[in-house]
């Protein structure tokens, strides 16, 4: 059997590792918001989406928390009306990415709060771990 206060640990880290992930998404989409294609017409960038399974791990005897894909969101491009610009259609119309700004936004600051939680988790089982040490040798 594993020590509850390791097992922690090593759920925390693996929370630690998606919202990592997580962020990296985010940041690619937001980077992309303002693409377009490379040819008049053509297809921008579509925006990545990530979703999260929980794996049990047996010798743990706890569920971890694991990426299950990074897929793309299959909603419409945003289209505006430029003629002047070099990626706009035959009929002056632009396509850009499905990326919501603020979607993102919102994605971005639940991301970081799950990751602080998780590193704060992380920083209580490894001053328990130190104080059950310390514990121990003042026997």
């Amino acid at each position: 059997m594993i020590d509850p206060l390791a097992a922690s640990l090593k759920i925390s880290s693996s929370g630690l590792r998606v919202q990592s992930q997580r962020m990296r998404i985010v940041s690619e989409n937001l980077a992309n918001v303002q693409s377009t294609g490379d040819t008049p017409g053509a297809n921008p960038y579509q925006r990545k989406t990530i979703t999260f399974k929980s794996e049990v791990d047996r010798a743990l005897g706890a569920n971890l928390v694991e990426v299950k894909s990074v897929g793309t969101d299959k909603g419409d491009y945003r289209i505006e009306f430029d003629p002047s610009h070099p990626a706009a259609d035959e009929n002056g119309n632009v396509k850009y990415p499905n990326v919501n700004t603020l979607l993102e936004l919102a994605d971005m600051r639940e991301a970081s709060r799950s990751y602080e939680a998780g590193l704060q988790m992380m920083v209580k089982s490894r001053e328990m771990i130190t104080r059950t040490i310390d514990l121990l040798r003042s026997r």
